[in-house]
């Protein structure tokens, strides 16, 4: 079923909206959702919460990309899950392994200091991306977005390990040349 026909179901109150997100979403959902958070547990619930939520949503909100709008919102509730069960733990945190390597691109708290500044980081990085080739994209936000695994990136782009660690650090050197053309101070 597609899209649009999905969003007709929320609007129209059904609850074979969930059935057909799930059918469509669901793999994804479990998958982003276990990279994050490490428990096949953990990910059912977190994609059940995302269902949930979706559901309170829409309406009145019509997304244009479903996909991405349950993502964002299942990586969303990871991530905040993640962060409440580690909150006092040292050394806590999610996706660091992606995050460490992305941050040498990424311009630094102190630089940033409005939203404005915010907003122009994220274009230009949005710029960058929309340059790439679309197997270089969905690389690269398996990595930085979906927190997703050398490995299982590898798999799911019939790659090895070995080219998708390579292609990702050459995007980031060119991510941060670009930022630094458009002047965002890393």
């Amino acid at each position: 079923m597609n899209d649009e026909k999905i969003i007709e179901l929320y609007f129209a109150r059904s609850e074979n909206a969930i059935t057909e997100t799930d059918k469509k979403y669901g793999e994804s959902c479990r998958k982003t959702a276990y990279s994050i958070l490490g428990s096949h547990e953990d990910s059912e619930e977190c994609t059940n919460d995302t269902y949930l939520k979706v559901w309170d949503v829409i309406p009145p909100q019509r997304p244009t990309k479903l996909g991405a709008f349950v993502m964002r919102i299942l990586r969303n509730l990871a991530i905040d899950l993640l962060r409440h069960r580690t909150a006092f733990k040292s050394g806590g945190g999610y996706c660091s392994v992606g995050y460490d390597e992305i941050a040498e691109c990424l311009p630094s708290s102190e630089s940033v200091e409005s939203t404005a500044d915010r907003n122009s980081a994220r274009k230009a990085v949005e710029k960058y991306l929309s340059s790439l080739p679309r197997d270089k994209k969905i690389m690269f936000m398996k990595r930085y977005f979906s927190c997703c695994t050398y490995a299982d990136i590898a798999e799911d782009l019939n790659m090895t390990e070995g080219k998708v660690k390579m292609s990702l650090q050459r995007m980031r050197e060119k991510l941060r040349e670009h930022l630094e053309k458009e002047g965002i101070v890393i």
